[in-house]
């Protein structure tokens, strides 16, 4: 099984969650292509990367999300999170140029799921209504829209898991309308 990404929900509302990821690793390329097929064009030199094309000639598990940043003028940041029990300083370095390692110190984001297809019609919908529901909620989103798919293209779409994600200035709203908060 894919192991995915650990995160705490630190508080639901009814449109999203809000959540605290740990520091963790990302092995991520750009591409030139619009969302649609920036992922297919992103995950080629990202597979080479976990399956041996490495330093180290190491093979990493697959972790889920798959995750795409639209960086504007027709590019795509399409990046892998490295296993959360693969030490930072374990990270072998990309054998190929267009791979890069970044390090992402802890943050806070809201998260909005849905199901279907991995579109980027649908993901600018559901990234729209994820930033609306955030100010709606009196937080204040920061930083780019990412998207987030969980699935192999051949699934179908009504089982596919696909998130919009944005990061928060900070998870206290200046309003708790609609929330309720995770007990840990």
């Amino acid at each position: 099984m894919t192991e995915h990404q650990p995160y705490t929900v630190t508080r639901r509302f009814d449109d999203f969650e809000v959540r605290r990821y740990d520091a963790h690793v990302l092995a991520q390329v750009d591409v030139r292509a619009e969302l649609d097929a920036g992922a297919g064009a992103g995950f080629g030199p990202l597979f080479q990367y976990i399956t041996g094309n490495n330093a180290n000639r190491q093979s990493i598990a697959m972790t889920a999300p798959v995750l795409q940043e639209p960086q504007g003028a027709g590019v795509q940041t399409v990046s892998f999170v490295m296993p959360a029990d693969l030490p930072e300083t374990g990270v072998p370095a990309p054998r190929d140029p267009r791979v890069r390692m970044t390090s992402v110190p802890p943050r806070t984001v809201a998260v909005h799921r849905f199901s279907g297809s991995a579109r980027g019609d649908r993901f600018a919908e559901h990234g729209q209504r994820l930033i609306a529901a955030v100010w709606d909620a009196g937080l204040e989103p920061v930083g780019p829209l990412s998207y987030a798919r969980f699935d192999p293209p051949w699934k179908p779409g009504f089982l596919r898991h696909n998130e919009a994600i944005v990061g928060l200035a900070d998870d206290v709203p200046r309003s708790k309308a609609g929330a309720t908060e995770e007990k840990s």
